[in-house]
C-alpha cells in the first residue's frame, strides 16, 4: 500500500544528502542529489522508479543500477508514468 498525500510531507533522506533536483510523477517523486545519485519513490507499477521491478515503495531509495554502471545523476524529469535521467558516464 502506497499513501498518497494531498499535502506536503518531510522526507526522511540520509542527512548527508544534499538535494539539487526534484520532479513528481502521477504518483511517483524523484530527486537527485549534489553527488549524482538518484533516489526515487511512489507508485512503481511500471517500473517508473528505476529498481529493476515494479515495486512500490513509500520510502526513497537509491537507484543502485546507475552506480554499478558509473554513471552520475545530473537532471530528472517525471512523466506520468515515466522517468527520464539525464546522466554523465564517470571516467
Amino acid at each position: 500500500f502506497i499513501s498518497i498525500q494531498a499535502f506536503p510531507a518531510l522526507l526522511d533522506l540520509p542527512q548527508d544528502l544534499e538535494v539539487s533536483g526534484v520532479s513528481c510523477g502521477s504518483r511517483h517523486t524523484a530527486v537527485v542529489t549534489r553527488g549524482g545519485e538518484l533516489y526515487t519513490w511512489g507508485w512503481g507499477k511500471y517500473g517508473q522508479l528505476g529498481h529493476g521491478d515494479s515495486a512500490s515503495s513509500d520510502q526513497a531509495r537509491r537507484v543502485e543500477h546507475l552506480v554499478s554502471e558509473g554513471l552520475r545523476a545530473q537532471e530528472v524529469v517525471c512523466g506520468p508514468w515515466t522517468t527520464y535521467v539525464r546522466v554523465l558516464e564517470l571516467g
